[in-house]
């Protein structure tokens, strides 16, 4: 058995090494020997390890993972990793049309659906060391850390600027402390800073719909006057993720903005709705909820809660909450399978409900993966907007070239 698969495939099962040894009953230790090549792992041990996780690398064609750098690496190296891997990625995008940024990028979202309709991304930025570790395997770039401790200078010069950012009550901070700008003390701010100095044609923003009544509308309000007052012509909309193709209730907020009058309009989703049932895996082991815990809490009253799935579930789930992992019998949902007849959701279906490829890789344990797909946007709906967007903004840049050469 090759390391390298053996790797790829824990990995794509979102397992520590632990958790991986569990499944066929051999030590943690032996299973390392086997990842490092110390020891050849037996075709049993792998046929019964496939038959335990439902895994199926013959079916399914693995992307290559980036496994040059571990965890502790981009912890203890993480300014060095973050500038050596920008350099590769700057290099090999400086030719694309249209260039974009990642702020608050999470696991790379944004970034995918922006990569799919051609544009090449030059710099992300994301705090979270778990988030940083599940871009870089998948991305191979290692984002930079805290935005309020970038210039906005030593950031390269882009078409958009995407960004996923915290919502926060920036009229009442701004009051409060004294503020020469309302926005100043918050996460939109470090927006704001580098639109001012890099002036990038585009934008598009990313938020919870509560958003648009936030602090009795004051927020949403300050984040347009702020935007107009740099000069982006901004429209806003909310899509439910249910209308793209993907089984679950999400709805979320979405800005576009322009420097320049553009001719841009959400496009209307095409109303393409699939069933949750679709997605369910059976025969799952590991992901069960105690008999325990379903007796003492989960189903403590007799009221419909919480939601269970199956196989032949219609409809679309709940949004999948960052504290899933919680299991929490008023907002979860949980799959009717497993030991204990009752476990909590796969990483594949976790992947399939946010509209994720099953080749994208989460190297990190089951808490953070429920937390970073909680946390993630929709892949499908941000495509969607992605490709107007680009459109857009490639029509308009070939029409400034034929006015300059006119």
């Amino acid at each position: 058995m090759d390391s390298k698969e053996l790797i790829r495939a824990r990995k794509h099962l979102s397992l520590t090494q632990k958790e991986a040894a569990a499944f066929i009953k051999v030590s943690q230790r032996t299973w390392q020997q086997w990842e490092l090549g110390q020891r050849h792992m037996r075709p049993a041990f792998w046929e019964l390890f496939l038959i335990k996780t439902n895994y199926k690398p013959e079916k399914e064609k693995m992307k290559a993972i980036f496994n040059e750098y571990t965890q502790k690496d981009i912890k203890t190296k993480h300014e060095e990793l973050a500038e050596l891997t920008h350099k590769q990625e700057q290099e090999k995008n400086k030719n694309k049309d249209l260039k974009f940024i990642d702020l608050f990028c999470g696991v790379g979202g944004i970034r995918k659906a922006f990569e799919s309709t051609g544009a090449g991304c030059v710099f992300s930025s994301e705090i979270d060391l778990f988030a940083q570790f599940t871009y870089y395997t998948n991305y191979g770039v290692v984002p930079y850390g805290d935005i309020t401790k970038i210039n906005p200078d030593d950031i390269p010069d882009h078409d958009i600027l995407c960004a996923g950012f915290p919502c926060q009550p920036f009229s009442h901070i701004g009051k409060r402390e004294g503020f020469a700008h309302p926005t100043q003390g918050t996460m939109f701010h470090e927006i704001i800073k580098i639109l001012e100095i890099k002036k990038p044609r585009g934008i598009f923003l990313e938020n919870v719909p509560g958003l648009i009544n936030h602090d009795n509308g004051n927020t949403l309000a300050t984040i347009l006057d702020a935007l107009s007052d740099l000069g982006y012509n901004c429209k806003h909309h909310v899509y439910n993720a249910a209308k793209f193709g993907v089984p679950q209730n999400r709805k979320r907020f979405y800005l576009v903005g322009f420097l320049n009058e553009q001719k841009f309009e959400f496009p209307k989703e095409k109303e393409m709705y699939v069933d949750i049932g679709n997605y369910v895996e059976k025969n799952i082991e590991g992901y069960s909820i105690s008999e325990h815990l379903q007796k003492s809490y989960l189903f403590k009253k007799d009221d419909g809660k919480p939601a269970v799935i199956t196989q032949e579930t219609k409809g679309q789930i709940k949004t999948l909450v960052s504290t899933y992992h919680k299991i929490q019998r008023l907002t979860g949902t949980f799959v009717k399978d497993g030991e204990t007849g009752l476990r909590l959701l796969t990483s594949n279906e976790c992947k399939a409900i946010m509209g994720f490829p099953k080749d994208f890789i989460i190297p990190v344990s089951r808490t953070q993966m429920y937390r970073q797909m909680g946390n993630s946007v929709v892949i499908p709906v941000i495509k969607f907007m992605a490709e107007e967007i680009t459109k857009t903004m490639v029509s308009s840049k070939k029409n400034v070239k034929v006015e300059e050469l006119a």
